[in-house]
Order: C-alpha cells, then sequence, then structure tokens
C-alpha cells in the first residue's frame, strides 16, 4: 500500500496570502472613504447648524419683543443693528442685535445710556450680517458663517400698531 503525497507548491502558499492583503486593502479603502464621508457630512451639518442658531436667535427675540413698533433697523457706527424697544418697570429700555468684530452681539441699554457695539454680549461667531426692511413689517435677515455659507430669514412683525 502506497499512500499518495501531494506535492506542495508556491502558489498554494502565496494565494491565500494575496487573497488575504486583497481583502485587507479593501478593508482599509472601505474605512479611509468613510471617515472622509463623516467629515464631509459633520462639517456641513456644523455650518448648517452655526446659520440656523443664528437666524433662530434673531427670530425668537422678534417674536419675545413683538410689540407695536417695537421693531426697527439703526444704525449704530456704522453698523446696521435691529433694534427692540421695550419697556421695564416703566423704563424705555432697547435690545440691540448685530455683527460687530466677526461676532453676533446683543445690547440691553436703557435708552438714556450712550450705546457703544463693543460692549455687546458675544452670542456665536458669524461672518456678516445683513439686515433689510422689505415692508413696514417685515424683515429679511441674511448671515454668513465662518465658511462662507450664506442663509436667509425673512420675519414679520405679528404686532401692528
Amino acid at each position: 500500500m502506497r499512500f499518495q503525497t501531494r506535492s506542495r507548491h508556491v502558489i498554494d502558499f502565496i494565494f491565500p496570502i494575496a487573497l488575504f492583503f486583497v481583502f485587507a486593502a479593501s478593508s482599509l479603502v472601505v474605512l479611509i472613504l468613510a471617515a472622509d464621508i463623516y467629515g464631509s457630512t459633520t462639517n456641513q451639518l456644523q455650518a448648517n447648524d452655526e446659520n440656523r442658531t443664528a437666524l433662530s436667535y434673531i427670530s425668537e427675540k422678534i417674536r419675545q419683543n413683538d410689540t407695536g413698533g417695537a421693531l426697527e433697523i439703526t444704525s449704530i457706527e456704522g453698523t446696521e443693528c435691529l433694534s427692540l424697544s421695550a419697556d421695564y418697570n416703566d423704563v424705555p429700555h432697547t435690545t440691540y442685535i448685530y455683527e460687530y468684530d466677526g461676532m453676533l452681539k446683543e445690547l440691553f441699554v436703557r435708552d438714556d445710556v450712550s450705546v457703544s457695539l463693543k460692549d455687546g454680549k458675544d452670542i456665536m461667531e458669524i461672518s456678516s450680517l445683513s439686515i433689510s426692511r422689505i415692508d413696514d413689517h417685515l424683515y429679511h435677515f441674511i448671515t454668513v458663517d465662518s465658511q462662507g455659507r450664506e442663509s436667509s430669514l425673512v420675519a414679520s412683525e405679528r404686532s401692528v400698531q
């Protein structure tokens, strides 16, 4: 009785190793592509959130101070500001919302106090804020984020004198 022995070829050793490296390289390529897609998606979502947050903040401030004639666009130190007037304890106050040095800012002051835009509270980082009046009670806001992406909001004053 003779046992048959099989002769081993080099290909028997190289083929599984080559197959392993093909799978490893494919896995690495898929992992790199997934990381790139994840990074670009999160950057885009973050940029959208920056603009939406700034516009939502402005919209909420308008809703909080929506009384007849309380909203105006004023220019202070050459900067367009949304001014929201209100009386607190029978003392007139104004809230100014504006962009200054790359920041969305808010300044809440009594009407008899001098206004300096640098004294405002930083809300969030934006590149620019454009405010315009479309109609008597309709306002258009455009923000540009740090990436240069632009978003806009049209808001109306609900209460009218």
